[in-house]
C-alpha cells in the first residue's frame, strides 16, 4: 500500500488553475474505499486489533520509561529555554517527576498495547508548564505527524488561543488526531474546546472501553475518569480521579482504530467514534453492546 496522500510531498502548482485547485479532467483520480455507516460497529472498528503501527504522542509531563504499565518509550524530548526566552524541544531520557503523564501512558497502553510511544514534557516543573513551552512542544508533535497526540492539558490564557487554534487546525490538515481532556473546572480553556479536535471528559464507570457521545458539546465524548487504577513513576500505580485520564482511554481507543483501518482522517475517525459509542442505537434498535 503507498502512503496516504497527507504522507506524501505536496504536489507543485498547476498553471492554469488557481491555487489548492488540482486537474480532474486529463487522468482519473484516485478513489477511496467507503464503508457504509451501518455497517460501523465496535467489532469492525478495533476488533481484534492491538495498536500496533500506530504512534501515539503523550504530550505531558514526560512518561516514566520501563514502567510494567508502560513499557517502552520510543523516544522522549523535553522543553529547554534558552537565554532569550525561546523554547525549544531536547532529546531527553524517559522520566517524570510529577507522574501526570506516566499515568495517561499507562492508560492508553491497557486498551492499545501495540503502540508506540513517545513523550513529549512540557510541564516542567510537576504539574505546570509555561505556555512557550506548550506550545513548542505541541508544535514538535504535530511536525513529527504522530498519528494520535494526547494532550491532558488545558490552559485558561486567552492570550495563547490565537497559536492553540492554528496548531490544532494545522495537526488536522496533516491527518494527525488530536484527543484533548476538558478542563476539570468550569472555566474557558482550551484547546479542548477547539472544533478540530477529540474532546473527551469523565463518566463515572469503572469499564475501561466504555464511552459515550455527548449531544451537548463542546465535550464529544465521555469516558472513564473517576478513580481510575494509573501507572506511578517508581512502578507503582495510584487511583486518581479527572478528566485527564478519560482523554487516554478515547486516545487508545483511537490507535484501536486506526490499527485496523489507518486510512480513516481525524473526521471519519471520529464518525467511527460516534457510531460506536455506547449510547448510540444500533441498526438493530438497541445501543451497541461494548466489544473489547
Amino acid at each position: 500500500m503507498t502512503d496516504p496522500p497527507w504522507r506524501r510531498t505536496a504536489k507543485a502548482y498547476t498553471p492554469g488553475v488557481p491555487a489548492w485547485g488540482a486537474m480532474t479532467r486529463a487522468g482519473a483520480l484516485e478513489e477511496f474505499a467507503a464503508v457504509p455507516m451501518d455497517a460501523v460497529s465496535p467489532d469492525w472498528a478495533w476488533g481484534g486489533a492491538d495498536g500496533s503501527g500506530v504512534r501515539v504522542c503523550v504530550v505531558d509531563s514526560g512518561i516514566e520509561g520501563g514502567h510494567p504499565l508502560v513499557g517502552a518509550v520510543d523516544r522522549a524530548v523535553t522543553a529547554v529555554e534558552d537565554a532569550d526566552g525561546a523554547v525549544d524541544m531536547a532529546e531527553c531520557d524517559p522520566t517524570d517527576h510529577a507522574g501526570h503523564g506516566t499515568a495517561c501512558a499507562g492508560v492508553i497502553r491497557s486498551l492499545a498495547p501495540g503502540v508506540s510511544l513517545t513523550s513529549v514534557q512540557v510541564l516542567t516543573d510537576g504539574k505546570t508548564g509555561s505556555g512557550p513551552a506548550l506550545i513548542a512542544g505541541l508544535s514538535w508533535a504535530i511536525d513529527q505527524n504522530f498519528d494520535v497526540i494526547n494532550l491532558s492539558l488545558a490552559t485558561t490564557r486567552p492570550a495563547l488561543t490565537a497559536q492553540l487554534h492554528e496548531l490544532v487546525d494545522r495537526a488536522y490538515f496533516r491527518r494527525c488526531t488530536l484527543v484533548v481532556s476538558a478542563h476539570n473546572r468550569p472555566v474557558p480553556s482550551y484547546p479542548w474546546s477547539f472544533s478540530s479536535v477529540i474532546s473527551v471528559a469523565s463518566h463515572d464507570e469503572d469499564d475501561p472501553m466504555t464511552y459515550y457521545y455527548n449531544p451537548s458539546p463542546p465535550v464529544e465524548f465521555h469516558a472513564r475518569g473517576l478513580r481510575v487504577p494509573v501507572a506511578w513513576p517508581g512502578g507503582g500505580t495510584i487511583r486518581s480521579t479527572g478528566n485527564s485520564f478519560a482523554a487516554p482511554h478515547i486516545s487508545g481507543l483511537c490507535a484501536l482504530i486506526l490499527g485496523k483501518h489507518p486510512w480513516l482522517t481525524p473526521f471519519q475517525l471520529k464518525t467511527v467514534l460516534f457510531l460506536c459509542a455506547g449510547n448510540m442505537a444500533g441498526r438493530l434498535g438497541g445501543a451497541h453492546d461494548t466489544a473489547r
